[in-house]
């Protein structure tokens, strides 16, 4: 991918306390949604385009994070045209998880000190003993890291090719325009579908806020439950886990202890039977000539660090 090289003024991956209060909202207004969604649909206000775009856009706006903020953006492990850079980074910022410069670098931070003190979500890290400790890790692992504030020296740090990356700075900056486009589009296409408003709100309820309420806690279980429950096939120095629900769940991202293993690698199911949507499609979009320069573990590699079977 080439990297277009800008000025550094206004701090894009910076959260500000109106990206706060957005997030905030953003948490805890859903479940608010959903029950009036429901209530809405044992009245019979419910139609299948609304389900379908609630899956599509889950769909969408979750390999914008796994495909575009997580393996293209983060990690690098592939090279993408811009056309394709361009969408999975706008679909992540659909899903609403922060500006795409914030995510990066607090990701990168969790993969440099993963379960330790500086780890800005580890359910393990400074946890006090018994349940409560427990619970208040796993509280943290899952949302309370979302409101931590990240300074444009950490972004120095972390991230400094993302800061002068020009369409990394774009998408950025037009956050908020960005999670506008997720809420409008649902509520556009129901409310012609139906030529009403009432299906544009449920179009917004359905496509906009309770996707994106199942598309946080898919990506967010992956922080929480992937480092607690599941199994390790790989050295990591860390408590990452392989769950095969979350690798379905959460597009490929499940399979998180090879993921720990091997950051760079494009693909995280890495055995046959590991599925991974997210790989699936870099492979694809890879055939069609849209993305090269896939970085994959080479089989030395993956033996080197492959546990010994109990």
């Amino acid at each position: 991918m080439h990297v277009h090289h800008g000025h550094d003024h206004d701090a894009p991956g910076e959260v500000t306390d109106g990206v706060k209060l957005l997030t905030l909202v953003a948490v805890v207004t859903p479940p608010l949604a959903i029950a009036f969604a429901m209530w809405l649909a044992w009245g019979g206000w419910f139609h299948w385009v609304d389900l379908v775009m609630m899956v599509v856009l889950y769909c969408l706006t979750a390999m914008g994070i796994t495909i575009g903020y997580h393996r293209l953006y983060t990690h690098r492990s592939f090279e993408a045209s811009a056309p394709v850079a361009w969408t999975f980074g706008i679909l992540g910022s659909m899903a609403v998880q922060g500006p795409l410069l914030w995510w990066a670098t607090t990701h990168r931070c969790h993969h440099q000190h993963s379960d330790h003190e500086e780890d800005p979500h580890s359910p393990h890290a400074g946890r006090a003993p018994g349940f409560a400790g427990w619970l208040k890790g796993f509280a943290h692992a899952h949302i309370g890291w979302l409101f931590s504030t990240v300074p444009p020296a950490q972004i120095a740090r972390y991230a400094p090719d993302l800061a002068k990356d020009e369409r990394a700075c774009r998408i950025s900056r037009l956050f908020p325009l960005w999670v506008a486009l997720g809420f409008a589009l649902p509520a556009l296409i129901g409310g012609l579908v139906s030529q009403s408003w009432m299906g544009a709100l449920l179009g917004f309820l359905w496509g906009g806020v309770i996707r994106m309420f199942l598309v946080h806690h898919a990506t967010w279980s992956v922080n929480s439950i992937c480092h607690l429950w599941g199994w390790q096939t790989y050295r990591s120095g860390d408590h990452s886990r392989n769950n095969p629900a979350m690798g379905i769940l959460a597009m490929g991202e499940g399979w998180h202890n090879n993921h720990h293993a091997f950051p760079a690698s494009a693909r995280h199911g890495l055995e046959w039977w590991q599925f991974d949507i997210s790989w699936i499609t870099i492979r694809s979009l890879a055939a069609v000539g849209l993305v090269r320069g896939i970085r994959l573990p080479s089989p030395d590699r993956l033996e080197a660090k492959r546990l010994a079977a109990d």
